[in-house]
């Protein structure tokens, strides 16, 4: 039996029964909870930047969205919350869609 100690989606666990497969499995909360949140997040970081496609990639990305809910709830703010934030941040500096690269800042050679 592969051993995964690793947060995973809610309905894996049922899933992998309705599979009729053996399954051992926990509930974590609090520190423990945030730490494998955080480790979830590098994991899809990770498999993300791995893509080999744009399939591959938006999957990814959906996948890092969810990790990201999670924690931002865990934080105390919902979706929309994130959102405003997401938002208010866009409407003042700007968003990544443009493509700037900043080189240096200062005095000029």
């Amino acid at each position: 039996m592969p051993i995964y100690n690793k947060l995973v989606r809610d309905r894996i666990p049922e899933i992998i029964k309705m599979n009729g497969q053996p399954v051992s499995y926990r509930r974590i909360v609090g520190e423990e909870f945030l730490k494998e949140a955080k480790r979830k997040l590098e994991e899809e970081m990770k498999e993300y930047l791995e893509a080999q496609n744009s399939e591959q990639a938006i999957e990814e990305l959906a996948d890092l969205l969810e990790i990201i809910y999670c924690l931002a709830e865990r934080h105390g703010h919902s979706k929309a919350e994130l959102e405003i934030i997401r938002e208010y941040k866009s409407d003042r500096r700007g968003a990544f869609l443009e493509g700037w690269f900043l080189e240096k800042v200062g005095e000029s050679d």
